[in-house]
This record gives C-alpha cells, structure tokens and sequence, in this order.
C-alpha cells in the first residue's frame, strides 16, 4: 500500500478532534442541533487551517445515517465521505475548472435528487480563482439552489470574490491555529507514531508552520524522512538552512561590539550554506522586539523567543535609541529584498549599517562590559557630591524668591543635615509654556494611616504645622508605597537644592552600574528618571511612563534603589516616584500656597526612615 501524508492520516474525523476553530466548530454544532442550517457557507482564511477538512465534517453530520449531527464514522456514507467517494459529495476544484462551462455543468447536476445521502453537498475549493462568467452564472443557483443541496464555498483570498456572492453565503472566518493546539496535535502524532523528540524541535516546526496545521504536519513529515524515528532540531535546521537562536544571538553580539570582521565571517559562512537570509532577518527583528519588551516592561511573560536571561544580557548593552533604530533598519531591509534579485547584498549592507548604528551609540559594548570589573563603590567616593552641612532655609518666609533671606535653622531625625538651599519649582507660566499637561487627580491616604497631624490655622493668611513626622513604613498600601499629596508637599518644603543639584549632576554615573551582578536592576530602573527633590534623607524621582513609576513604588523594589544611590552618591536615601503630572501638580500648589503664606514651616516637619 502507497504511504499516506501525516496530514491526511490524521486528518480530524469528528468536530472534536479539529485544532482550534472552536468558534466555527461550536456555531456548526448548534446550528445542526436546532436544525438551522443554511443553504450556503462561505469558509475564508490562511491556508491549512482546516477548512476543507471542516467541509467534509459539515457533510458527514449531514449524511450520517445516526442522524443529523452525528459523526460515527462507521457508517457507508461517513466511509464514502471520508475516502472521497461519496456520490453526493462533490469536490470541485476551482483553480483547474473556473470557467463558465464547468459552472454549468455543475448547475446541470444540482437538480437531481441525492443517490445515498439526505444531502447533497457542493465543495468549491479555491473558489476565488473562478472567473467572473463563472461567478455570475453561479449567482442564481447559489440564492436559491433545491432543499437538499448546499454549497460550501473554501477560499485563502475573500476579497477577490463577488460581493454579490458574498452576500448570499453565511461566512465563516478561519484563524491561524495556537501554537498551543499545534504542539497537542504534533505531539499526538508523534506519539502515536512512536517517535522521540524534544521540545526545541516541536517549537521550531510551529515557528515554521506560521499557524498552519496542514504545514507542521508536511514539515513533521519531511523531517522524519530526513531522521528517521527522531525529532531533533539540529536535523530541522539543517534541511530548511536555518540558524540557531544562539548563532543569531551571536551574530547580534558582534554587531554590538563592532567585530565588523566576525559578522563578514558569519555572513559568508550563511550564504556558504545557503540559508535563508529573509528568514534570518525575520528571526533577528523578532530578538530584537524581544529585547525592546523586555526593556520597557522587565517582564518574561511576553517574550517570544528569548530567555529571561538572555534578554537581560543584550538589554544591558544597548539603549533604547539604538535598539529602535536597529529594528527600523531591519524593517527597511525587508522592504528592499522585494525589489532586488539577490538579498544577499542587502542583508550584507544592512548588517554593516547596524555596526555603523551602535557605533555611534555612547552606550557601553559588549566587550567593554565583558572587561570591566564590577566597580567598588566604597572605594571610588564621588567628589564634591554632597557639600559640608549648613543651615536649612525656612520656606515659609520670601525665600522662595529671595536666595540672600538669612535660613532658619532645622533640626533632623537621624545624620547630620546637609546644606539646604530652597527648593525653587517652574511658575505656572513657565511650566504651562513648556508643556500643556492635564493635571491627574492623585490618591491621597487618609492621614490616619501616616500619621499626619492636622495643620493649625493661626492667622487667615498663615498655616502652621505643629511636629509633623512624615514616617515612610506608615505608607505602605498593600505592596507599594503612597504619598499623599499634601505629604509630598511637606516633603518639598524640607528638601535641599544642593544635594537635588548635585544628584542631577553625576545621575548619568549610575550608568556604570547596569552591568553589575546585583545592582543591574534597580540601576537599569533608575536611569530613566530626573530627581525632582531631595534632602538628605529622600529623594523624590520624575517619571514620564507610569508604569516605571509603579515599580519604582514596589516596596520589594526600595532596598535594591537605595543600594544603588547609596553606591553612586555615598547617601542612602528614600526613593519614591511621581509622574510628570503629579509633578506639575504639586509644583502649582506649591506655588500658590507660598503666594498666600500657608507652606508649613520646615522646622516643624521630620522626616522618618528606618532604613532597611
């Protein structure tokens, strides 16, 4: 007996066994359960994702002699069906006959009662292809065609076909199938056929097969003709001329040390074997895209191809700048392989413009992050970072406009106090010419919970706040810290311009630091951020991104920062962060309450913070 494909050997018998599709498979159902069944189905989608194979389901739950619905399988008509032989099952190709005549013929044999079905069923494959003599000339008989026939109309292009019969047909969209239902399906197969494999080579073939169950299954099948009763994706790789995720991530690591002669090497070893540059080029943009999300969110859930580990270590060597602008120039390439008669050159060019790109990137390569030793921070002071203590400046007074008013004097919870000049925000005018931003309402926690006293109203024109301990482990909500506004405000009243200075200053510093074993992290997260106030005991950060602001907020997340500023600026401080339009907020109130002297005074308020 002649070999069966594994695609037609295990081709789905009943609505069951069909890979995804479950949103067809379930209205079918219904339909054949309530008896409302159309005249006419229109079954549109990528190829190989079962929609012949749905046809010949709907025939068989029509003409199966236990009744509507039923598949048994046992049964002469559901064997006739299965082997193609039905008589009242009739499979027209409309890529070899798409002319008029063939379409008349057809009408010709519609009138004619079934021979051993209840139904007779018209399968028109590829029924886009039919010219339009044929379409027209099948409108009529599609509209109203007798009580038991029904055409089934199976199409990769819907676009192409009459919107006039379109509209005559109910339709049926076909989706490419999960990744998850065709792993099931293959490892089905496979084990019903007795094969080994591993999980490598499964995930190469779905990649391959881009959704199509008939595709996985053709691929399975070509590959065990190459191995034999194993599955391995070292023979997968060689018969399509592919590379491995480590050789691509290879490649991109020379591209980020400027190994200009490595990535040549490994360019004309591809084009030696004969791969698949367009491919190649999917797979580098797909690393990249990994690298980006993996950037923005620090989360594994949505890589496709990488590893969290891996991720990690290519995010550390280059920016997001860089990284956008090497997916841009990867995007172009596949533009241009359409209009050239060789991509090898183009690939080549493209290759040379991504060490051109990083290049001219400030940020650390791969090789120099290789060489450099962890730094030791404890050794390397920064210079002129904090300057020698002095005293702080009372912001109730007209300080705020006038830097030469003699400061009050604050007393601090624990160190020593450091010089504190005045915290000097944008007016209204500046801010609102700079940026139009809609200020965001912010969740203010109840005072109960940090312990806030109420202010003191002296005089109509004059806040006093008496002893207020602003105390960080009272802001706990649930796995996060929050600060009210009114809190911040205070915050901002005994903050020290100098040390806020000097943190803008030498910020870029914590630069050296995404590289290290144990500081990468919180150093990776910090980097994006612009200190907006600081005293010697906090430091408040500026995000533009909300969601940085959430994890900068995370209470898991702050011995780590504190770690990171305690290495860079030899000053362990609370970190908490805003967003841009909290910090416009808090800015204009700060404002408006200095114009109408209700800030609170400073040597009235502490700052509180255990430490770890």
């Amino acid at each position: 007996m002649a070999y069966k494909a594994l695609y037609r050997t295990y081709r789905p018998s009943t609505f069951e066994e069909v890979a995804g599709q479950q949103h067809i498979v379930k209205t079918l159902k219904n339909a054949l359960a309530t008896g409302k069944i159309a005249h006419a189905y229109l079954f549109a989608g990528p190829r190989g994702t079962g929609k012949t194979t749905m046809a010949k389901l709907l025939a068989k739950a029509l003409n199966c002699e236990e009744g509507i619905g039923h598949q048994c399988n046992m049964c002469k008509n559901c064997q006739a069906i299965m082997d193609g032989t039905h008589p009242d099952v009739l499979e027209l190709d409309a890529a070899s006959n798409n002319g008029v005549d063939n379409i008349r013929e057809l009408i010709d044999n519609v009138k004619y009662g079934t021979i051993l079905g209840k139904h007779k069923i018209y399968i028109i494959d590829e029924v886009h292809m039919l010219s339009a003599g044929a379409f027209n000339a099948l409108l009529k008989t599609l509209e109203e065609p007798p009580e038991n026939v029904i055409f089934i109309l199976a199409t990769t292009e819907p676009h192409k076909i009459l919107p006039t019969i379109l509209s005559r047909c109910q339709r049926y969209d076909f989706t490419k199938v999960s990744d998850k239902d065709t792993k099931e399906r293959i490892k089905t197969v496979l084990e019903k056929e007795g094969i080994s494999y591993n999980e490598d080579a499964i995930n190469l073939i779905i990649k391959l097969a881009d959704g199509g169950m008939r595709d996985a299954l053709s691929i399975l099948d070509q590959v065990l003709a190459y191995s034999g009763n194993t599955l391995r994706q070292e023979d997968i790789l060689e018969i399509f001329a592919l590379e491995s995720k480590e050789e691509k991530i290879g490649l991109l690591k020379s591209v980020f040390a400027k190994d200009v002669n490595d990535v040549l090497n490994r360019l004309h070893r591809y084009i030696e074997k004969g791969s698949d540059l367009k491919r190649l080029t999917d797979d580098l943009l797909l690393i990249l895209k990994d690298v980006l999300i993996y950037q923005t969110s620090c989360n594994e859930r949505y890589l496709q191809i990488l590893g969290e580990e891996e991720c990690r270590e290519l995010a550390l060597t280059i920016s997001d700048k860089d990284l956008l602008e090497m997916i841009e120039a990867l995007m172009n390439a596949t533009k241009d392989y359409r209009g050239v008669t060789s991509i090898a050159p183009v690939f080549e060019i493209t290759l040379l413009k991504l060490v051109t790109i990083f290049s001219n990137s400030s940020k650390p390569m791969v090789k120099e992050v290789i060489k450099q030793e962890p730094p030791k921070p404890v050794e390397k002071p920064v210079p002129a970072l904090i300057p020698a203590p002095s005293p702080a400046p009372n912001f109730g007074s007209n300080s705020f406009l006038d830097d030469e008013e003699e400061p009050e004097k604050v007393s601090v919870w624990v160190k020593p106090a450091v010089e504190a000049p005045k915290f000097e925000p944008k007016s209204i005018e500046e801010t609102r010419e700079e940026e139009e931003i809609k200020p965001t309402p912010v969740v203010e926690v109840p005072k109960e919970e940090i312990k806030v006293e109420e202010p003191v109203i002296e005089e109509p024109q004059t806040l006093n706040v008496s002893d207020t301990v602003l105390q960080m482990k009272n802001v706990m909500v649930d796995d996060h810290y929050e600060i009210s506004q009114d809190d911040l405000l205070k915050m901002i009243v005994i903050s020290k311009k100098d040390i806020k200075n000097s943190l803008l200053e030498n910020w870029p510093m914590i630069k050296r630091y995404t590289a290290h074993p144990i500081l990468s992290k919180a150093a990776i997260l910090l980097i994006d951020a612009h200190p907006l106030v600081a005293s010697d005991k906090f430091v408040v950060i500026e995000y533009s991104m909300n969601s940085l602001v959430a994890k900068a907020n995370l209470v898991e997340n702050q011995l780590a920062l504190q770690n990171v500023i305690e290495t860079v600026f030899k000053k362990r401080l609370f970190v908490y962060a805003i967003n841009r339009s909290q910090s416009v907020d808090i800015q204009i109130l700060y404002k408006h309450k200095y114009q109408v002297n209700q800030l609170p005074k400073a040597n009235t308020i502490s700052f509180e913070y255990e430490g770890e």
